[in-house]
């Protein structure tokens, strides 16, 4: 399972959750303003992968991120930052609403069961003693979040721990794109919408959920320890170290897996084959995890008959 926490910050877009903090009382908090970026001179040189699909007018390049990274960490520069200039649009996983209320309404209407069960009533009694324990770590309530899906709050529990020590989106590669394109004024798509995101791990069975959170539970002292380790590859670009990283126990959730990773980068490369019929250049930016692996984009992409290039730098 500790594949899963890497993918939640690597792969999965969970940057609506660090804005949809947990409010007092178990209400989902209205969506915070991004964090302010540090103002600091990056102090360590970060090459992560990069890939270029191209024909004879378009041009697509494939930049895998780490949604969430702490202060000091020099990506956006060299090959990247070429790329970028390079490109007449931005594509993400997806784009964040700017509406507030419109961000809180979806989030309530997909985190809080339906069916006003409470997680007391969906897990055993140990189960939901080691559950509530973990919320009382991180400074919560536990009786405050009882109305909520499994699914919400096992993100929120792999979430919080990195937002404690030091991990913020606004320093990672989305909201720093994005920032940029806006000052541009390029272009920025999404592959899926903020709403069909959540709806992924909301269609997740019952099953799948309580068994995610428990696993998230139990191992959540090794969040942080993990998620150092994949940045650190994800910044030397080894891509070898981190789809195996990426795929540690990818057999144990195969409803995950498939829900979460491989159905999605199927669905982006045919998103991606349609987009090489119109000329241009692209920066597409989406999770590490989702270029990386056996049925990565790259994989479905060449199934297309569309080859993606890494490019050295």
């Amino acid at each position: 399972m500790k594949r899963w926490l890497r993918t939640l910050a690597a792969s999965c877009a969970v940057i609506p959750f660090a804005q949809c903090a947990m409010a007092p009382g178990g209400n989902v908090a209205q969506a915070a303003e991004p964090a302010a970026v540090a103002a600091s001179v990056p102090t360590v040189d970060a090459d992560p992968a990069l890939w270029v699909v191209k024909d004879e007018d378009t041009t697509i390049y494939l930049f895998g991120t780490v949604h969430f990274l702490k202060p000091g960490l020099g990506w956006f520069d060299e090959a990247v930052r070429e790329a970028f200039d390079e490109s007449d649009e931005l594509i993400l996983e997806m784009v964040m609403p700017e509406d507030r209320a419109t961000l809180k309404a979806t989030t309530e209407k997909l985190a809080i069961d339906p069916a006003g069960r409470t997680m007391a009533s969906r897990m055993s009694q140990a189960d939901h003693d080691a559950y509530a324990a973990s919320l009382v770590s991180l400074g919560m309530e536990p009786a405050g979040f009882e109305k909520f899906e499994p699914w919400y709050m096992a993100v929120n529990l792999s979430v919080l721990p990195l937002l404690i020590k030091g991990y913020d989106p606004a320093l990672g590669p989305e909201m720093t794109l994005t920032r940029a394109a806006k000052d541009d004024n390029k272009p920025i798509a999404g592959f899926e919408t903020f709403e069909e995101q959540f709806g992924f791990f909301d269609g997740l069975s019952d099953a799948a959920q309580l068994e995610y959170l428990r696993l998230v539970v139990r191992d959540m002292d090794s969040i942080v320890p993990t998620l150092d380790k994949l940045v650190d590859q994800w910044a030397r670009g080894d891509t070898g170290a981190l789809a195996t990283t990426m795929n540690e126990g990818m057999i144990e959730t195969p409803e995950l897996a498939k829900t979460l990773l491989w159905d999605r980068n199927a669905r982006w490369a045919d998103a991606i084959k349609a987009r090489m019929d119109q000329p241009g250049t692209v920066l597409v930016a989406v999770g590490a995890g989702h270029l990386a692996g056996d049925r990565s984009v790259q994989y479905y992409l060449g199934q297309r008959g569309l080859t993606a290039e890494r490019i050295d730098y």
